[in-house]
């Protein structure tokens, strides 16, 4: 792995391996990366700790999707040697870390976390939701301060999250000195990617997704059977575009604005039909994925070199962690033995 340029601001992401990475993580996220990496230290963790918060009864399925995750990010186009891949339970530096930031942090703030209490929600957890899971926010903020990350890109929902982040960086630096680095939001300008359904998002768990590693066949099958507008039963009708994922697709993927533009206009009017739009679709997506999976054949012929990139990543992941760790630890008097 090449030695990153360290005038570049060092930047923190990831995904938790529950399941295979889709369109609304490319769109949302993939995509920037890919971007950033060129411009940025960019640090990507995979998150199989936080994943076990709610998958504690399901390790295997985390287990799992670790390779099918990095496989996804290999795919999607980030660069070995310009990104350090981080698996987060290979950084036991973390766990302690968590300890000393949640007494920075109060029962009430974790409650009050509107993307905590949404999730809580979703999940039918009501008052038996398991300590880990309530307590991830601020396990996030280790994550970002131990590898000193200055820049973390998040969605709306994900603000109120870093925001968290901040506050305790401020606090402790303000009890104990300047010690940890206070990041900043980049927020997203993609909006989330709706579902297959017309659903609000597109999940692993809703089975409204078209994944990056989906075949030509799921893809056309998939595209093929997406919501559209209810109320355009004929071709000849007039369209709406407003809430159509297919079109909040197009805008997403499509290379060509001006023809996406043109298209809503022939909806909008009338006499372009369900097939044809999704037809069109269909090869958008096809050019967008077709490269993917054969840097994903290639990446799969030799599982051994992906674990050699996410053990590398992951060492230099961890001696980062560990110097922070260092400082904290001195800043709070704990005794070496």
């Amino acid at each position: 792995m090449t030695t990153p340029i360290l005038t570049r601001p060092r930047i923190l992401t990831g995904d938790r391996p529950t399941g295979r990475l889709h369109l609304g993580h490319l769109a949302g996220s993939l995509q920037g990366r890919v971007a950033l990496q060129d411009t940025h230290d960019l640090f990507v963790l995979v998150a199989d700790v936080q994943a076990l918060t709610d998958h504690f009864d399901r390790p295997h399925t985390v287990h799992d999707h670790v390779p099918e995750v990095m496989l996804d990010y290999l795919a999607a186009g980030l660069d070995p040697t310009k990104v350090t891949f981080v698996l987060q339970s290979a950084v036991p530096e973390l766990a302690e870390l968590t300890l000393y930031l949640l007494n920075l942090v109060t029962v009430s703030k974790l409650r009050q976390n509107p993307t905590v209490k949404t999730e809580i929600a979703q999940k039918g957890y009501g008052e038996a939701v398991p300590a880990g899971f309530f307590i991830y926010p601020a396990a996030q903020v280790a994550d970002i301060v131990a590898f000193g990350a200055q820049v973390v890109p998040v969605g709306e929902d994900q603000q109120p999250m870093l925001e968290l982040a901040r506050e305790v960086v401020r606090r402790f630096n303000s009890l104990y000195g300047p010690t940890l680095t206070e990041p900043q939001a980049q927020l997203s300008a993609v909006p989330r990617l709706p579902g297959l359904d017309g659903g609000a998002k597109m999940g692993k768990s809703l089975g409204n997704a078209i994944y990056l590693s989906d075949t030509p066949e799921e893809v056309r099958r998939k595209v093929m059977g997406m919501y559209t507008d209810p109320g355009h039963l004929r071709a000849s009708d007039p369209g709406r575009v407003e809430g159509n994922p297919v079109f909040t697709y197009l805008d997403a993927f499509d290379p060509d604005p001006a023809r996406v533009a043109a298209l809503k206009a022939h909806y909008r009017a009338g006499g372009l039909g369900d097939v044809t739009l999704k037809r069109h679709l269909i090869e958008v997506l096809e050019a967008l994925l077709a490269p993917m999976r054969a840097r994903r054949t290639t990446f799969a012929a030799e599982p051994s070199a992906v674990r050699r990139l996410l053990q590398q990543g992951t060492a230099r992941g961890r001696a980062e962690a560990a110097c922070t760790l260092k400082r904290v630890r001195s800043v709070l008097r704990l005794h070496e033995c």
